[in-house]
């Protein structure tokens, strides 16, 4: 098939983008800043500039395409509102594909999105799974939770530097996937005529809750962890004082997710019939304890390795 990838550059992307290419799919990827973009061409991939928010740019795109991959969102550093940058272009972007006669189309959403309508990220791909239900296109949705990579920034790392973690006073138990087996569920729905107009959880095989989390990287990384609670009460507040000055819109928008990984709500589904519908093996989906643990061995490998080329003042800088 002659797919069009959307978010092709972000986390999840890439990983679809790959996966699709590697699958012997034809893949176009459209992207906002070509440059930063070399490495999907490496793996096989046709870029395209264009801008959700740009309906040539789109229909450009989506020239001679048999199906479309929307794993697009807004990044933290980007300076319009979501509901700007995210709403507007699924619009966009949803309306061209029914005017181009492209009807195959697989979303990447977020699970629970309507438990949590005040958060806007939430709030947006709630909104934009209605609008593609309302629609002619054969969809697919796939609601993930969050994504394994997302805990080496906020846990590994700081735990292997001796840095604190930050942790919610009212913690959500996550069903943390891998990107990798996210990718999977993506280009099967593809080829899989059964998943059309419907919606699957796509989570990860346990969730967990950050003490659980912390507890996992100190056994991995030989280390104890420094951590310290944060009140939701004091996110609240932040929330609030960044709405009042209209530069920082987006940083009250991204603050206001903290209602959902600090709700205490689990974000968890059962997953038989989605691996049933995918024809997937479950037994392949990726381990938050195997994850960590192949993290932290790649990692200490590789400064054991720095530390041989090292003076002893260098050294003692480093963070094992």
């Amino acid at each position: 098939m002659q797919v069009l990838v959307i978010g092709g550059t972000g986390t999840l992307g890439r990983q679809i983008s790959k996966s699709a290419s590697d699958a012997g799919h034809k893949v176009r990827c459209m992207v906002r800043t070509p440059r930063k973009a070399a490495f999907l061409q490496e793996w096989g991939c046709e870029i395209t500039q264009g801008d959700l928010l740009e309906k040539d740019g789109i229909n450009y795109a989506l020239e001679d395409i048999d199906a479309v991959i929307d794993a697009s969102t807004s990044r933290p550093d980007d300076p319009n509102s979501v509901y700007e940058t995210d709403w507007d272009g699924k619009l966009n972007l949803y309306r061209a594909c029914e005017k181009a006669n492209v009807k195959r189309v697989i979303f990447l959403s977020l699970l629970s999105a309507e438990k949590h309508r005040e958060v806007p990220l939430m709030d947006i791909k709630y909104c934009t799974e209605r609008l593609l239900e309302n629609s002619t296109l054969d969809y697919t949705i796939l609601q993930g939770a969050a994504f394994m990579q997302g805990v080496i920034g906020q846990f590994a790392i700081p735990i292997l530097d001796s840095q604190t973690v930050w942790i919610s006073g009212t913690p959500t138990k996550i069903a943390y996937m891998n990107t990798q087996d996210m990718a999977r569920f993506a280009v099967s729905a593809l080829v899989n005529k059964g998943t059309i107009r419907k919606t699957y959880p796509v989570v990860g095989p346990k969730a967990w809750n950050p003490e659980q989390i912390i507890k996992l990287c100190e056994e991995a990384s030989g280390k104890t962890a420094k951590t310290i609670r944060v009140s939701p009460f004091l996110i609240g507040i932040a929330q609030n004082l960044v709405s009042f000055f209209e530069p920082t819109v987006h940083v009250a928008e991204r603050l206001a997710f903290a209602e959902v990984t600090g709700g205490g709500i689990k974000l968890d589904a059962p997953m038989e019939q989605t691996y049933k519908d995918f024809d997937l093996d479950p037994n392949k989906t990726t381990t938050l304890e195997s994850y960590i643990s192949e993290y932290y061995e790649m990692i200490i490998k590789r400064l054991r390795e720095m530390e041989a080329d090292l003076d002893k003042e260098t050294k003692k800088k480093l963070p094992f």
